[in-house]
C-alpha cells in the first residue's frame, strides 16, 4: 500500500487530504510544518510527499533543498494558495514532481497522485536494475592472480587498444570485457556482444556485417550487422576461436581498414569500433592446425589478458562464496544464509573444472536445498 506524507500548517487541509487519500486506500501520515515533515522523511520510507510552500520553521522551498542535499528522490508535489507561474517554475526546477494551487481540484489531485506514484516506481525499478547490473560485473577476489588481471584492466581500459582475453570456460572472461568497456572512454556508447560459437557458420557474416535485402533466400529486408551497431562503441567477440575462416577474413579487413561491406552489397561503410575478443582455445595451436588466421591473431592480440582458473586462485573461494550467497539469497528473496567454516574449507579443497560458473551453481544448490547454515553434511548430501 503506497504511503503518502502530507505537510501543511493548515489542519483543515491536512485532514481533507488525509480523508481523500485514505478513501482511495492509501496509507497517510501528516506533519504540521516542514521541520516535522523532514524528521518523518528521514526516518520513514514514503512513496509520495505533498507539501505546502508557506509554512513556519521550514517552508516548502527549503524542504525541497533539504531533500536534494540528502539525495531523497521521493516524488514531491507542492501545494499553495498563493501560487503563480514563477513559483511553480521554481518548484519544478528544484525537483518537485508537480505544483497544484489551492483550492485543490479533486480530479487533478488524484491524477497527480497516480502519476507521481508511477514515477516513484520507475525510479525504484531503475535503481534496482542499476544495482543488479553493477553487481553482475564485479571481479571478486584478492589473490595475486586476480589482482594482476584487475591492474591490467585499469591500465588498458581507458585506451582504444584491442584486447584478447583468454582462459578456461567459466573463469569470467565476459566480466573482464564488461569492465574494460565500463571503464573506457566509450562507456556511454554501445556494447555489442557476439557469441561466435552460438551462430551457425553460414550466418556469422550476416550477423557481424549485416546484409542487403534479397542478398540470399531469407534476406527479406536489410539487416544492420553487429559492427555497425557498435559504431563509436565496443564490440565483444566471445569464443572467437570458433569463427569460420571466411568471417575471420572480413573481421581482419575491418580491423585493418575500419570499414566493412554488408553481405550482398558492394558499398563500403566506415566504422569506428573498439574490438575485444575472448577464447578458451589455444589460438597458436589453432593457427598450426589451419583453423585460425595468424594475421588476425596478431591484430587482436595487442593486449593479452589471461583470466586464471579457479584452481589457480583457491584463496578467493571464501570471498566468492560470500558474494554468491548474498546475491542468490537476494534473487530468491530468502533470508541470508551462512556457510560453516568446515563447509567453506571443503569447497575450497575441491577441484573446479567448471571454474566460477560451477562454484556459483553449487552455492545456489546448497542455498536452496540446505539449512539456514550450510554445513559439511549439506555438501556431502547435495554436491
Amino acid at each position: 500500500m503506497p504511503y503518502i506524507l502530507i505537510i501543511d500548517d493548515e489542519r483543515s487541509i491536512r485532514n481533507t487530504l488525509k480523508d481523500i487519500f485514505e478513501f482511495e486506500k492509501y496509507q497517510v501520515a501528516t506533519a504540521e510544518n516542514g521541520k516535522q515533515g523532514l524528521d518523518l522523511i528521514e526516518n520513514t520510507k514514503f512513496d509520495l510527499i505533498f507539501s505546502d510552500i508557506k509554512m513556519p520553521e521550514l517552508d516548502g522551498m527549503e524542504l525541497l533543498d533539504k531533500l536534494i542535499e540528502r539525495e531523497i528522490e521521493t516524488p514531491t508535489v507542492m501545494i499553495s494558495g498563493h501560487g503563480n507561474i514563477e513559483i511553480a517554475v521554481e518548484c519544478i526546477k528544484k525537483g518537485a514532481f508537480d505544483f497544484i494551487e489551492k483550492p485543490l481540484d479533486l480530479n487533478r489531485l488524484l491524477v497527480t497522485v497516480r502519476n507521481a506514484l508511477d514515477k516513484g516506481k520507475l525510479i525504484a525499478e531503475t535503481k534496482t536494475l542499476k544495482r543488479r547490473f553493477a553487481s553482475q560485473y564485479q571481479m571478486i577476489g584478492q589473490s595475486p592472480a586476480i589482482e594482476r588481471v584487475r591492474q591490467m584492466v585499469e591500465r588498458v581500459a581507458p585506451t582504444d587498444a584491442r584486447v584478447l582475453i583468454t582462459g578456461e570456460n567459466g573463469t569470467g572472461k565476459e566480466i573482464v570485457a564488461r569492465l574494460l568497456y565500463e571503464q573506457s572512454n566509450r562507456s556511454a556508447a554501445a556494447f555489442v556482444e557476439v557469441n561466435c560459437a552460438a551462430i551457425p557458420s553460414e550466418l556469422i557474416e550476416s550477423e557481424l556485417f549485416g546484409h542487403e535485402k534479397g542478398s540470399f533466400t531469407s534476406a527479406i529486408k536489410q539487416r544492420i550487422g553487429k559492427f555497425e551497431q557498435a559504431d563509436n562503441g565496443t564490440i565483444f567477440l566471445d569464443e572467437i576461436g570458433d569463427m569460420s575462416l571466411s568471417a575471420q577474413t572480413k573481421v581482419l579487413r575491418v580491423l585493418q581498414e575500419s570499414e566493412l561491406t554488408r553481405v550482398g552489397s558492394d558499398k563500403s561503410l566506415k566504422v569506428n569500433v573498439r574490438v575485444l575478443a575472448a577464447t578458451n582455445k589455444n589460438l597458436r595451436a589453432e593457427i598450426d592446425k589451419g583453423n585460425f588466421r595468424e594475421d588476425l591473431f596478431h591484430r587482436l592480440n595487442v593486449i593479452p589478458i589471461h583470466v586464471p582458473s579457479l584452481n589457480e586462485r583457491t584463496e578467493d573461494i571464501p570471498l566468492l562464496i560470500d558474494y554468491f550467497c548474498e546475491q542468490i539469497c537476494g534473487e530468491q528473496r530468502i533470508a541470508l544464509k551462512t556457510f560453516s567454516q568446515q563447509a567453506v574449507s571443503q569447497l575450497t579443497m575441491r577441484q573446479w573444472t567448471g571454474n566460477i560458473r560451477e562454484l556459483r551453481n553449487v552455492v545456489e544448490r546448497l542455498i536452496i536445498l540446505g539449512g539456514q547454515e550450510i554445513t559439511q553434511q549439506d555438501i556431502e548430501t547435495f554436491v
